[in-house]
C-alpha cells in the first residue's frame, strides 16, 4: 500500500473536471508529480495551470482514452518524464441514457470506447511498467484505481449502455486485483463506485466526437433519452456529496489498500437486494420500491 504520496507520480485521465480534477488538486497538495490527461483542451489547460500553481510538477497531454495509440503515447511520455507511475487513475468517463433498444450503434461505440476500453487501455499500458518497477525495487509500491459507478453494481432502468459499461469496469477491476495478487505483493487495485455526485458527467455529450466515423451523433435524441438526460441533470446537480470528498475517499482507500470505494455506502442496500434476486432466482426487484413516486413518474412519461 502507499501511505506517503510525496514525490510519487500519478497518472489521471479525465483530469480536466470532476473526480479527476479533484484528485489532481489533492495530489498536488500532497506533493505528487502529476500526469494529467483529458480530451477537452481548455479544461486540461486550466487544470494544469491550477495544480502547477500549487507547486506540482505536471505533464499535461490531450488524450482520447478510447484510442489505443493515444493511451500508449501517454504511457511512453509518462515513462520518459517521470518513470513508472506509482498511481494510475483510469477515471475518464461519459454518460448516455435512454431505453436500451433505442441506443444506436454509435451510442454503444462511444460509451464503451471511453468507459470500458479507456480503462482497458490504461490497465494494458501502465500495469507492465509498474510491474517492471516493482521487480527492480522491492520497496516500490503501486496502485491502480478504476472509476466505475454504482451503475456497475446496480441496473437502473433507462440507462442500459452506461450500466453495461460500468458493470464491465467493476468486473475488470476485480479481475485486475486478483491477477495482480497472483504475481506481486507490491501493486494493488481499487474500483471507485460513485453515486450521483456533481461532476459534470451528465453533460459529457459536450465532448462527443463530431467527425469520428461510427461514434458521432447520427440521430436526434429519442423521448426516452431526453427523459434520461433531464433526470440525470437533476440527480447529478443536486448531489450532496462533493467530488472533492470523493477524491479524499479515494486517497484514503489507496492508503488502506481498500478495494471497493463508495461515495454513498447506503446504496449497498440496493446491491444486496440485487444479489438476493440472483441467489433466490427471483425476477429483478422494483428499483423504485423505496421511492415509488419516481417510478410512477418515469413510467407515465415513457408511456405517454
Amino acid at each position: 500500500m502507499i501511505t506517503d504520496f510525496k514525490q510519487k507520480t500519478a497518472v489521471l485521465t479525465g483530469a480536466g473536471s470532476g473526480f479527476g480534477l479533484e484528485m489532481a488538486r489533492l495530489g498536488a497538495r500532497l506533493g505528487m508529480q502529476l500526469v494529467l490527461a483529458d480530451v477537452q483542451q481548455d479544461a486540461l489547460d486550466a487544470a494544469a495551470a491550477e495544480v502547477q500553481a500549487l507547486g506540482a510538477e505536471v505533464l499535461a497531454l490531450t488524450v482520447d482514452v478510447s484510442q489505443a495509440d493515444q493511451v500508449e503515447a501517454l504511457g511512453a511520455a509518462t515513462l520518459a518524464r517521470f518513470g513508472a507511475p506509482h498511481l494510475v487513475f483510469n477515471n475518464a468517463g461519459v454518460a448516455s441514457g435512454g431505453l436500451i433498444w433505442e441506443n444506436t450503434a454509435a451510442d454503444w461505440a462511444w460509451v464503451l470506447g471511453v468507459n470500458l476500453m479507456g480503462v482497458a487501455h490504461g490497465v494494458r499500458v501502465f500495469t507492465p511498467m509498474m510491474l517492471a518497477a516493482a521487480r527492480a525495487n522491492p520497496a516500490w509500491r503501486g496502485h491502480i484505481v478504476n472509476t466505475a459507478s454504482m451503475a456497475g453494481l446496480l441496473n437502473a432502468p433507462n440507462m442500459g449502455v452506461y450500466n453495461a459499461s460500468k458493470h464491465a469496469v467493476v468486473s475488470m477491476s476485480e479481475t485486475l486485483y486478483q491477477d495482480l495478487s497472483l504475481v506481486t505483493d507490491q501493486i494493488s487495485a481499487s474500483v471507485l463506485c460513485p453515486y450521483f455526485v456533481p461532476t459534470g458527467i451528465s453533460q459529457s455529450h459536450r465532448n462527443r466526437p463530431v467527425n469520428q466515423p461510427g461514434i458521432s451523433m447520427a440521430a436526434k435524441p429519442t423521448p426516452s433519452q431526453l427523459i434520461s438526460q433531464a433526470m440525470s441533470d437533476k440527480a447529478v446537480g443536486s448531489g450532496k456529496v462533493s467530488a472533492a470528498e470523493v477524491a479524499q475517499k479515494v486517497f484514503d482507500a489507496v492508503a488502506a489498500n481498500q478495494f471497493y470505494i463508495l461515495s454513498h455506502p447506503h446504496m449497498l442496500a440496493g446491491v444486496q437486494t440485487r444479489l438476493e434476486d440472483v441467489l433466490q432466482l427471483r425476477n429483478p426487484s422494483d428499483p423504485f420500491a423505496a421511492k415509488p413516486a419516481i417510478g410512477e413518474s418515469l413510467r407515465a412519461a415513457l408511456r405517454n
